[in-house]
């Protein structure tokens, strides 16, 4: 009964572990596809420069395609093991066990290999002033949409303040993108009549403080701890199991194997011992014979019997 619980209890904890690692994959997937789309945003402003560098080393760790593709096989790894659980058999564990322990691996060598601090300034966000002179280029629209679309997003306007976009560029007024409400020509009319209107904050800081990290990045950095401290329990409990469920067993005793039909048993010998013992019987039906007739002996001690060799 004690064996019977203690199984129950394995069964119940792998259980609840895989279904861990399904939240937890898809809470990995969902913030690193948050994060990529950012990421090459970025990108994009930082593009030739040191910030672009660090931005790599910080965020390809957690939007790696190795990571992704880890994540997806442990969605189908959870699985697995679920079912290998639930009909408690062992190929399925030993399959499940196998794979975690790769993917375990696979984790701890891309945490270490590609773990750096990014060594970057306050003073290197003036080189993302270099590429404001091509804002509203013909062949520059693509980056012309990711200057709006981060300014947008993060409520800023240039580099260090909204004045950049004068310094840098021919434009007269800022872009549209930096008004905190925005419709067509609001830049020039909060330029002229009231410049609360514009964002006051630089997207410069705003970009140093995302290559720094943000909280997004930490969550992955504590899913992808936690993820890695289930499997090694995941392990050690699927081992328990296949050792509770197959190593905990005694092996059942051997049978003699039965004679084939119509083998012949061999001829009877009887060897007389000395007086007053029972003749030794080569056969055990003899010996039964024997047996039976000590039982119809008569009160002199006296017994009678005969024997018929058996073919």
């Amino acid at each position: 009964m004690a064996r019977e619980d203690a199984v129950r209890c394995l069964r119940c904890l792998l259980y609840a572990l895989n279904l861990l690692f399904w939240l937890m994959s898809i809470c990995v997937l969902g913030v690193a596809a948050w994060l990529r789309d950012y990421l090459n945003t970025v990108l994009t402003l930082t593009a030739h420069t040191r910030l672009e560098e660090a931005a790599v080393l910080t965020y390809s760790p957690a939007v790696h395609p190795v990571i992704i593709a880890v994540c997806c096989f442990l969605i189908i790894v959870a699985m697995v093991g679920y079912c290998g659980t639930l009909k408690c058999n062992l190929l399925l564990l030993s399959w499940y066990f196998g794979s975690l322990l790769v993917i375990f691996c696979v984790e701890l060598a891309s945490g270490v290999w590609t773990y750096d601090e990014p060594s970057i300034h306050r003073s290197d966000m003036i080189s993302l002033k270099s590429r404001m002179p091509n804002y509203g280029l013909q062949r520059y629209q693509w980056l012309t949409h990711t200057w709006n679309t981060f300014q947008t997003e993060f409520k800023c306007c240039g580099v260090i303040y909204f004045t950049d976009w004068l310094e840098m560029t021919e434009m007269e007024w800022p872009p549209d993108s930096c008004c905190s409400n925005q419709y067509p020509g609001c830049a020039r009319h909060a330029h002229y009549r009231d410049l609360s209107d514009l964002h006051q904050e630089g997207c410069g800081p705003k970009i140093y403080s995302f290559i720094r990290g943000t909280k997004q990045l930490h969550v992955l950095r504590f899913l992808g701890v936690s993820i890695g401290v289930a499997q090694i329990l995941a392990m050690t409990l699927t081992l328990t199991l296949l050792w509770a469920l197959y190593y905990d067993r005694k092996p059942p005793e051997p049978t003699p194997p039965d004679p084939p039909p119509g083998t012949d048993p061999g001829p009877l010998t009887i060897t007389h011992g000395p007086q007053g013992e029972a003749p030794k019987l080569g056969n055990t039906r003899l010996a039964e014979a024997w047996s039976n007739a000590a039982t119809t002996s008569n009160g002199h001690g006296h017994t009678q019997f005969e024997m018929e060799r058996l073919s």
